[in-house]
């Protein structure tokens, strides 16, 4: 059986852009990329877990979270935590978004908040950022006329609120041999390699990161895996490059991170 080309986020926008690097050096080391995404009609959204923290500010419009039948209206600046389950997401028409996507460690840079208090949720960032400071960029935002000054005004933001402290060198190296591996790592091994104490290793990795080691490689796998639906691999061949035990366990887990096993997401992308 062939897998069909499949998305990380299932749902099209009216405009996104091409993620856009920030202009300050002293950020690039902290915040991955901005993104803008634009919504002419409402629409519903489904959100893959990734291994990234996102905070979006909606310069127009709003965004709902759907949970079953219920929604909830999120705040237009806000932080979505790492989670290991599919989010549902609703955009009003003509909303438009900033998208800033954290490097793995960088949300220590600007907040005393630990990753790991934000796991699972999606807040208003006045509740980890300065709420002063959050409400002036907002009106920033606002009087903004285009992508560029958007940029501009977001990098001002987190700018001023770096903080002077030190990259912890063992967990960025902990993430990128996770990264080599494609998830495929044993956690025990990796924390031995890395001469320190398997409790004293998830303590950190967690809070830097928000997760633990072993559920970080899990997701990293999982996007591996919807980065090999795109080649149209089989799924038999996907389930044994990435050390499934069997299909069963390698469903199973496609189901935790999307809610659907891959037969299921490929019909609903067709």
């Amino acid at each position: 059986m062939k897998a069909r080309s499949l998305q990380r986020v299932s749902f099209s926008l009216s405009m996104t852009s091409a993620p856009i690097l920030p202009a300050s050096a002293v950020l690039r080391p902290l915040i991955r990329h901005f993104i803008i995404a634009e919504q002419a009609q409402a629409a519903q959204y489904k959100v893959f877990p990734s291994a990234h923290l996102v905070v979006g500010f909606q310069y127009s419009g709003h965004i709902s979270i759907i949970d079953g039948n219920n929604s909830q209206r999120l705040s237009t600046a806000g932080i979505t935590g790492l989670t290991d389950k599919p989010k549902t997401f609703a955009a009003s028409a003509g909303t438009g978004t900033v998208l800033v996507y954290f490097s793995e460690t960088g949300l220590s840079f600007f907040t005393k908040c630990l990753a790991s208090e934000l796991f699972g949720q999606s807040i208003g960032l006045d509740q980890v950022f300065d709420a002063q400071k959050v409400c002036i960029l907002e009106e920033k935002l606002g009087n903004a006329s285009d992508t560029a000054e958007r940029i501009r005004v977001v990098e001002q933001f987190f700018l001023s609120l770096l903080r002077d402290i030190q990259q912890d060198s063992l967990i960025l190296e902990a993430v990128k041999r996770i990264y080599c591996a494609n998830g495929n790592i044993r956690i025990n091994e990796l924390q031995e390699q890395l001469f320190i104490s398997a409790r004293a290793f998830e303590k950190r990795f967690k809070k830097l990161v928000g997760i633990s080691p072993k559920k970080f490689a899990t997701i990293v796998r999982f996007n591996q895996v919807l980065g090999d639906l795109n080649t149209g691999k089989s799924l038999t061949e996907i389930c044994y490059e990435n050390n499934f035990f069997d299909q069963a366990h390698f469903i199973h887990s496609f189901k935790q991170f999307t809610g659907e096993s891959p037969g299921q997401l490929e019909k609903g992308n067709k």
